[in-house]
């Protein structure tokens, strides 16, 4: 095995066919990445747009595919053989694996696409082996077709699973289509080598680069002591390029439960769980199987994107022994925690507990713990004859050592019916949260119990408005008072909260009125309070005076209003337009959000509005398309929307960057045309270059003002292409009625009743 295989930076250049040779990033490597906003597109779905995956899911004939999953479950392969004779615990990982990539940061990640069968995460350290599991899948899968997609069988393969091994889980839904091709969007850290940890901390792991330890999870430091800072960057939740969570071993591949705990709380936390779940996760998770290291690492070859094409897509084939079965290397821990690791039971707090622990060397020579002065009680994965001691990890030993975790972790073993109800709601919730609200679950085994994390809003339960209701409720809102782009500025506040990622956030609900929302320094609370005040008086007079239960909700309110802003701007530059509008939003109690969970959609940055936070190290225009592909726009889409926005001037705090025209407030395309016009020429007003003044190049007279978000889309070549098709003289028809679309298309993003 040669670094060369195993870096995934390693300099090689391929041939300049099929994509191959220097590229542009190459020359440029600072070039904005607006080909984020095309990835999953129609030309890489082989089912098409007219395919309907809900629909196809509905007709599976569910019970019989988990029948054949738990048949699966006890038919061990020879060239796989199942460990205790039940592959139960190794889909488990594969579906803690799947889902386990989520962090509530930015909402990306989870198993909701079936990312796990793509580059990087199909060759993660982390990931050893789980090819394996996708295979003894396959037949199952080649036979319901495309009934059920991989990410939702990788997740129900888990709850099978553990059902087959006594564990009564909280339910299951369907519903994640599958994506067919890598996800590009996602920042997994800045790391060139697998298991570092130096660039999202302030100093930490170099990570692996000596030959043969890159597939595994063994440390290459000298676990002298040291330990990074605790600041981990932001998105990030794990703690090492390449893992899920955090090192088994400890922080940086020390042996220190205390620290390690550190680790686990704040990674947990990341990905949405508190100490509760996270005990639960870990104890519940450990109580099934084993880890692999049987031998030395360097016996592990490439991972599956390393290998060649014979390996036909199967990585890290071993050459110790049989490479499989008692001679697996995986972590390159060798584990087992309970004596029924193929049965749920209490074991795990028992042994924790019942035992001191004292550090020892895996085979594979890493970190860690066995019970001193116990028995061999512990079964072979693959010898009956044989018993082991019981094994820990570090991170085993945090549920222990750490004061908090330790009272969670007593309680549990004093009572195990509130283990397993606790371990049930965590599992659900960890291979759930991705999914959205519940109203896109679906199946027969929905669980009815509603969950605060599912951001409920109450049911529809009144008739809705007609066509002439929002009419008349339109014509009270714009002889209000208000202005359209205080309407349009509201509306968009509320609706471009929404996550394309984890699907949560948007309008439904009317969340914008309620902490933390109402109190965000983007949306300007004092004017947003005095929007929300006449929207709620005009939703009383309304209400009060229908016959036959008839209401508007504030959340549909708040969107009508918008698309009334929009048509009268629209009107203004000399345009009819007519906004579409379907009712049905309800408005959600501050009792039913989490403040703490919904306090992480606040946008560090909303280029559309001109709203930076703080200064941040990434460019204002890279967290534009960061924010645009959140809200699952296209560059057309992005462009327009920014067009359009700046000639209303919703600009955050009434500033005039980039509101390039002489008559704000109309819709029109003057902000492209005014941007690309060379009779203005463009200079930086500080050394930061995050404002710029336009000039007549003539008279030096100042014209106007706008930042990196709105120079932008004359300067990068690409964005400047869109911009010139909006600027044109010919183009004020186009650009009215792309962004009415663009607009509705973020108006309803969380419109799952309408769109799926």
């Amino acid at each position: 095995m040669t670094d060369e295989a195993k870096c995934p930076f390693s300099g090689r250049t391929p041939r300049s066919v099929a994509g191959g040779g220097v590229q542009n990033r190459d020359w440029w490597p600072n070039q904005l990445r607006v080909d984020l906003l095309n990835q999953h597109s129609t030309k890489s779905d082989p089912l098409g747009e007219s395919f309907d995956y809900r629909e196809a899911f509905s007709k599976l004939d569910y019970e019989a595919l988990k029948a054949d999953l738990r048949a699966l479950m006890t038919d061990s392969k020879d060239w796989w053989p199942a460990d205790f004779g039940h592959y139960g615990p190794q889909f488990i990982r594969m579906a803690w694996h799947s889902a386990g990539t989520y962090r509530v940061g930015d909402g990306r990640g989870g198993g909701g696409r079936g990312q796990q069968r793509f580059a990087p995460l199909n060759s993660w350290p982390d990931n050893v082996n789980i090819d394996k599991s996708r295979r003894l899948l396959w037949p199952i899968k080649q036979k319901y077709g495309q009934a059920i997609s991989w990410a939702d069988l990788m997740i129900l393969t888990g709850n099978v699973a553990l059902e087959t091994m006594g564990f009564r889980t909280f339910g299951f839904s369907g519903g994640r289509a599958d994506t067919w091709e890598p996800d590009q969007d996602v920042y997994w850290g800045r790391e060139t080598t697998w298991l570092g940890g130096d660039e999202r901390y302030a100093h930490g792991s170099d990570g692996v680069v000596k030959p043969g330890d890159e597939a595994v999870l063994v440390s290459d430091d000298d676990a002298d002591g040291d330990e990074h800072t605790r600041d981990l960057e932001n998105p990030l939740a794990a703690v090492q390029m390449g893992l899920i969570y955090v090192n088994p071993e400890g922080p940086d591949g020390n042996p220190d439960p205390i620290a390690a705990a550190r680790d686990i709380r704040d990674t947990f936390a990341r990905m949405a769980m508190n100490d509760e779940e996270t005990v639960a996760l870990i104890a519940g998770g450990h109580t099934f199987g084993k880890t692999h290291g049987a031998g030395p690492a360097d016996h592990v070859g490439p991972e599956p994107e390393g290998d060649g094409l014979e390996a036909q897509g199967l990585g890290w084939t071993s050459s110790f022994g049989t490479g499989h079965g008692a001679d697996a290397i995986t972590s390159g821990l060798e584990v087992t925690w309970t004596q029924t690791p193929a049965q749920w039971s209490n074991f795990y707090f028992e042994n924790l507990f019942g035992f001191e622990w004292e550090l020892e060397k895996s085979p594979a020579g890493a970190h860690q713990w066995v019970a001193k002065d116990a028995g061999e009680i512990i079964p072979d994965a693959h010898d009956p004859a044989k018993k082991k001691r019981p094994t820990m990890l570090t991170t085993d030993l945090s549920m222990r050592f750490d004061p908090e975790y330790e009272k969670i972790s007593r309680r549990f073993l004093n009572d195990p019916e509130a283990f397993a109800d606790a371990f049930a709601r965590a599992w659900f919730k960890l291979t759930h949260r991705d999914l959205g609200p519940r109203s896109r679950y679906v199946g027969p085994e929905v669980p009815s119990e509603v969950l605060l994390w599912q951001d409920p809003v109450p049911e529809v339960d009144h008739p809705l408005i007609d066509a002439t209701d929002a009419a008349a409720l339109k014509a009270k809102v714009l002889d209000s008072g208000l202005s359209a782009a205080e309407l349009v500025g509201t509306a968009w506040a509320s609706a471009s909260t929404f996550r394309g990622g984890d699907k949560r956030g948007g309008a439904n609900g009317a969340r914008i009125r309620l902490a933390p929302q109402k109190d965000w320094a983007v949306n300007q609370p004092e004017q947003l309070d005095r929007v929300l005040k006449t929207l709620e008086r005009i939703q009383t007079e309304f209400n009060q005076a229908q016959t036959g239960g008839k209401k508007v909700s504030l959340a549909d309110l708040i969107v009508l209003a918008g698309n009334a802003g929009v048509e009268q701007a629209a009107k203004a530059a000399g345009h009819d337009a007519s906004v579409p509008f379907t009712p049905g939003r309800t408005d959600a109690s501050q009792a039913d959000t989490d403040v703490e969970s919904f306090g992480y959609l606040e946008p560090v940055a909303d280029g559309f509005r001109n709203f930076q936070k703080a200064r941040y190290a990434v460019a204002a225009e890279s967290l534009l398309i960061d924010q645009a592909q959140r809200l699952t726009l296209t560059a057309p889409e992005m462009t327009v929307l920014i067009g359009g926005l700046r000639a209303i001037n919703i600009n955050t705090g009434g500033a005039t960057h980039g509101v390039l025209t002489v008559r704000p407030g109309a819709l029109s395309n003057d902000v492209f045309v005014n941007l690309l016009d060379m009779d203005v020429k463009w200079a930086a007003t500080s050394e930061a270059k995050d404002v710029f003044e336009g000039r007549d190049r003539k008279t030096g007279e100042a014209k106007w003002t706008g930042t990196r978000v709105d120079l932008v889309f004359g300067s990068n070549a690409v964005l400047r292409a869109l911009a010139e098709v909006y600027a044109g003289a010919d183009a004020e028809g186009k650009f009215v009625s792309d962004f009415v679309a663009a607009w509705t298309k973020v108006m309803e993003l969380d419109r799952f009743d309408l769109h799926g």
